[in-house]
């Protein structure tokens, strides 16, 4: 057996990032919200509607499958190549910005030390990947669309990445990169996360809800609050 096969033999270490208010101090999908009603894709209506969703989210009470469905059904008949180029060109001008300093640090310090990098997030991967290519994290599990000949159905490939979603892709991921989660990481803020942080050997709460934050502290998980990104930090991104 050759050194790289008895390496890849070898169970590996992950280290596993939610996105929103985990890396980026924000929410991205209220950002994007934000910049479709500034371009006029969106009425007014449809904003308050699409916040008040993520209200919901917060205290718990929305249903997010049954919401991202009906979400994507405005992207079809949408070029796939155009929304992706577009996508990349909002992300660098308003959500970079948005990054944790800290937690780029911790993405660099995990990489540092060989470890399976990924971003695991809701978001559909014309945020994420952006992100984890600035980044330079290689993997990412997101929400996905289903596309036919370059164009968007308006449908979601199930699951979800959200929840169970998450788990269901992330198990998948695992199987594949020979990771013992024993040994492994997992970064978020939302007790929606709890299911994953428990599969994991360092759990840690990060920039954490209410929730989250009490059972961090019942449980003695480590807990991590990020300064937000200063000015000074935004304009040199």
């Amino acid at each position: 057996m050759t050194l790289a096969a008895i390496e890849r033999a070898q169970p590996r270490i992950g280290a596993f990032f939610d996105m929103d208010k985990t890396i980026l101090s924000v929410n991205s999908a209220t950002l994007y919200m934000r910049y479709r009603y500034q371009r006029g894709e969106m009425s007014k209506r449809e904003l308050i509607m699409g916040l008040g969703a993520y209200l919901k989210y917060k205290i718990g009470v929305l249903d997010i499958r049954s919401w991202t469905l009906d979400m994507m059904v405005q992207f079809s008949g949408q070029s796939e190549k155009q929304l992706e180029e577009e996508a990349i060109a909002w992300v660098e001008d308003a959500v970079v910005e948005t990054v944790y300093p800290e937690a780029e640090r911790l993405v660099e310090e995990h990489l540092a030390e060989s470890h399976v990098v990924a971003i695991v997030s809701g978001a559909t991967g014309f945020v994420v990947r952006p992100i984890a290519a600035r980044l330079g994290i290689e993997h990412v599990l997101y929400t996905r669309l289903e596309v036919e000949n370059g164009l968007f159905t308006g449908r979601v490939i199930e699951p979800i990445c959200f929840e169970e979603g998450k788990i269901y892709w992330l198990q998948q991921f695992i199987d594949e990169q020979g990771i013992d989660l024993a040994k492994s990481y997992f970064y978020s803020d939302s007790i929606t996360d709890l299911a994953l942080l428990d599969l994991v050997g360092h759990p840690v709460a990060t920039n954490p809800d209410p929730l989250l934050y009490r059972t961090a502290v019942k449980r003695r998980w480590p807990v991590r609050f990020f300064d937000p990104p200063s000015p000074a930090a935004r304009s040199d991104s």
